[in-house]
């Protein structure tokens, strides 16, 4: 399985065919969609469909640009292109009536034209193997190289999921301390708040108001419980290690993961009933929203 790969790439290759060689370039930056812009040299025009066939089934994501140029081998042209070259001069002459101070093309401004040196008959089929072969070889470097960026983009959101744990380990040791801190608190509130009914002439019993504590504490302590919070993070950390150990084309999954641990922040945010708990929803935050910008970057 290959690994996570960045979306972002460069690659160059020469090769060889039988017109002459070949030089592709691959470069890719961010895009949430497959979007690809050929650049070919008239030669290979006709393998357009063939070369984005090759480049949608080794790339998913990214805004690419594919550039294919061919400097044919003097052994290989066949000769001029008369009728190429007779359209050339004419709209040379609509030019220079025109703009009478233009400078006329000169021959070796007419023979780098495109269309005017006629190429020698090759067979189609040996072409197109050829330049399908110096294709690959690109296709391999430029997977390569968004493979190594990948791996740094991994190797920090590894270190984001490990501070996270460490956060939410933290905040599961302190739960029971935080509680029964709340629980003391609560009661104390409560014994001062009812204790004024119970030494009024009321109907109200001391054990009444037990029962209405002991109600108003539990209530309390299952509406601030955040247990569940923090298994689901621990949970999510996992499933992000899972699909980096996978690898291929993460970058959905990833976000859909990280959407969801952002969600369980803010759920433990809002059940901060202690300064340390509150410190760690702000940490939880952060690492997610550090996670969440470098996944913009991977495929």
């Amino acid at each position: 399985m290959s690994g996570i790969r960045s979306m972002t790439g460069f690659a160059a290759v020469q090769g060889q065919t039988p017109l002459g060689p070949i030089s592709i370039e691959l470069r890719s930056v961010n895009s949430r969609f497959l979007d690809l812009t050929m650049r070919l040299a008239d030669e290979v025009r006709s393998l357009e469909p063939m070369l984005r066939e090759s480049i949608a089934a080794a790339v998913k994501r990214g805004k690419l640009e594919c550039r294919v140029s061919l400097r044919q081998d003097e052994s290989s042209a066949a000769g001029v292109n008369e009728a190429a070259l007779r359209n050339l001069l004419a709209m040379q002459n609509e030019v220079l009536r025109i703009a009478p101070s233009a400078a006329p093309l000169n021959v070796a401004d007419i023979l780098q034209m495109p269309g005017i040196v006629a190429a020698a008959e090759v067979d189609p089929e040996e072409f197109a193997r050829a330049v399908g072969a110096v294709m690959k070889e690109a296709l391999k470097a430029f997977t390569a190289s968004r493979e190594r960026e990948g791996a740094a983009l991994a190797a920090i959101l590894t270190r984001n999921c490990d501070k996270i744990d460490e956060v939410v380990g933290a905040v599961a040791e302190r739960i029971p301390e935080i509680h029964q801190n709340l629980r003391d608190k609560l009661e104390q509130r409560l014994q001062e708040a009812l204790g004024a009914a119970l030494s009024s002439a009321s109907g109200i019993t001391r054990e009444e108001v037990s029962d209405r504590i002991r109600q108003e504490v539990t209530f309390y302590a299952l509406k601030m419980d955040v247990a569940e919070e923090v298994n689901r993070l621990r949970t999510h950390t996992a499933e992000v290690r899972r699909i980096l150990r996978e690898g291929g084309a993460a970058g959905r999954r990833l976000d859909f993961v990280t959407q969801e641990m952002n969600r369980e922040a803010n759920t433990l945010g809002s059940k901060s009933a202690a300064v340390e708990m509150t410190d760690a929803a702000v940490t939880l935050k952060l690492c997610v929203d550090q996670m969440r910008e470098q996944l913009q970057n991977i495929e």
